[in-house]
Order: C-alpha cells, then sequence, then structure tokens
C-alpha cells in the first residue's frame, strides 16, 4: 500500500475544473481547453506523498522548467502557453503555474542514463544490462557510461512503481517510428542539458522526459531537469563506486529509512512528518542546484 499520506482537496478556481491531482501537480482545464498546471509542494519518497510540504519547491520546479525550455527550444518545442496566473486564482499559485497546451500524451517516462546508479544499477549487478543493453564488466555506482543509453519505463499511478522496460515494447506499444523518434529527441537533450550542467560544475547523471503529440509533432511537457526528474552530482566530489551527494531528496529518503524516523517502508504504514531540519536542509539543496545551474539568485 502507497500513495497520498492525506491527499488535498483541490482548489476551486472559477472558469477552472480540476482534473487530476498527482504527486506534485494539480491539474487543471481552462474555458479555452488549455491545461493549468500547478506545481504544489509536496514531495513524494518511496511511493508515498509525504505529510510535509517544502516551501517554495513548486516555485522552484517550475522556474527551472522554464530556464530549461528555453535552453531546449531549438531541440524541440514545449507545451507552455503562458507563466499567466489564471482570474481568480489564488495569490499562492504565483510562479508555479503553466498554463500548457493539452498533447496526445504518451505513457512512457524517457530516461537518459549517462552515469550507473539507483534502479540502472541494480539491474547492471543482476545482469550486466541496463533495459536489455549490455553493458561492459567493472562498473560500479557512479561509473560513467562508455555513451549515454535510452532506458525506458512505463508511467504508474501514483503509489506504484515506474517499470523499466525495453526499447522494443516502446516500439511495440507506440510504434517503431515514435519509440525511434522518442529514443532521438531523450539523447539529444540530455546532451544539451549534460553539457551546459557540467559547464556549471554539475553532473547531470540521469533524468527522464515526458512527451505528447501536437498533431503531428512531438512536443515536451511536464517538468524539465528538475531536482524532482534527474540527479544532479557537484562534480567536484565524484568518485565511483560508491553512493554521490547530490542535489535532491536524498536527505529525506536517508531520514526515512534511519532508525530516528521509526517507519518501516516495507510496512503499509505511512510515513512520519519530516523534522524541520530534513525540511530546510532539502530546501537548501533546491535552491542550490536552482542558482548554480541558472546562475540566478532565488532572493
Amino acid at each position: 500500500m502507497s500513495g497520498f499520506v492525506e491527499k488535498p482537496e483541490p482548489v476551486e478556481v472559477p472558469g477552472l475544473v480540476h482534473i487530476h491531482t498527482g504527486k506534485v501537480r494539480d491539474l487543471y482545464r481552462n474555458e479555452a481547453g488549455d491545461l493549468v498546471m500547478v506545481a504544489s509542494d509536496r514531495m513524494s519518497a518511496y511511493d508515498w506523498v509525504l505529510p510535509t510540504e517544502f516551501p517554495d519547491k513548486g516555485r522552484v520546479l517550475t522556474q527551472l522548467s522554464l530556464w530549461w525550455f528555453e535552453k531546449l527550444s531549438d531541440l524541440v518545442p514545449n507545451h507552455v502557453i503562458s507563466t499567466d496566473l489564471p482570474p481568480g486564482a489564488p495569490a499562492d499559485w504565483a510562479g508555479r503555474t503553466l498554463i500548457c497546451r493539452s498533447l496526445r500524451m504518451i505513457p512512457v517516462e524517457c530516461v537518459a542514463r549517462g552515469y550507473l546508479t539507483g534502479s540502472g544499477l541494480a539491474e547492471y549487478e543482476q545482469t550486466r544490462t541496463v533495459c536489455g543493453l549490455a553493458l561492459p564488466e567493472g562498473l560500479t555506482d557512479g561509473s560513467e557510461l562508455p555513451a549515454p543509453i535510452f532506458t525506458p519505463a512505463t508511467k504508474a499511478a501514483v503509489g506504484d512503481h515506474d517499470e523499466n522496460v525495453p526499447y522494443e515494447e516502446v516500439a511495440h506499444q507506440a510504434g517503431a517510428e515514435t519509440a525511434a523518434l522518442l529514443r532521438r529527441t531523450t539523447l539529444d537533450i540530455y546532451g544539451r542539458a549534460r553539457d551546459i550542467a557540467r559547464d556549471r560544475g554539475i553532473i547531470l547523471a540521469d533524468t527522464k522526459f515526458e512527451f505528447g503529440f501536437d498533431g503531428d509533432d512531438l512536443v515536451l511537457a511536464d517538468e524539465v531537469l528538475t531536482p524532482d526528474s534527474s540527479r544532479f552530482w557537484p562534480a567536484a566530489d565524484w568518485e565511483p563506486g560508491h553512493p554521490q551527494p547530490s542535489f535532491d531528496k536524498q536527505y529525506v529518503r536517508d531520514w526515512l529509512t534511519s532508525p530516528e524516523s521509526g517507519w518501516d517502508r516495507r510496512s503499509e504504514q505511512p510515513p512520519p512528518p519530516l523534522p524541520r531540519e530534513i525540511v530546510d536542509a532539502t530546501r537548501a539543496k533546491y535552491l542550490e542546484a536552482y542558482e548554480l545551474l541558472t546562475g540566478l539568485s532565488w532572493r
């Protein structure tokens, strides 16, 4: 069992119809038929949406995504129409709201990996492959791969695991032409973002994208290259052979699995509220990633 510890009630705004409450984002449709995407301050870990919110998180994700969308616009169009606040929306939505094109979404998490870690490492240790792709012997946690790889996953409902799948499964579900386009575009975006991050002293270990079609055009959707969807490591501290320090929610994961939390992730009990120091440390990492990548001050 997993999901929301306590699912929030959607905010009612005149002219907007609530469609979906996700792990982080709330989705609405406006009278023009466009999607209105609001990034909350919720945090998820181990398939649970936690009971503790993280101040500014939704704004960081939104503003960083917008920065990346602009950097990638010559490679692939994105779904953003406007950042204007819908009439009647609460003031708290400012900076965390995007009005977006309604797309025919492709139900695949398009993952690019340049380094071995996470679920890719777990599979490699068992089979010397990731998503069916053979990798050389001798790799370890944090190793750079010989070349970036496309390792797709099927999208899961809230509370379920995304499942890594072979490329052939994507070709079967979406068609060979679409699968090839997804792989090429994913690796092109990863290569651009990896080089930009590297120039700023950050390793982009892996990341995931979501795409949809607007007519026949492939469009980049959702969020992009944030600490929620990517593993960012400080390049100066990179040392394969063990888990790397990172700009993400590792403080949250570590506390939840520590004796201090008193929580057993194998049980069906929801995780407890997080202490202030864990929230503050995690928020600081998200802000640091934003400032290092963009060169902008958060405040």
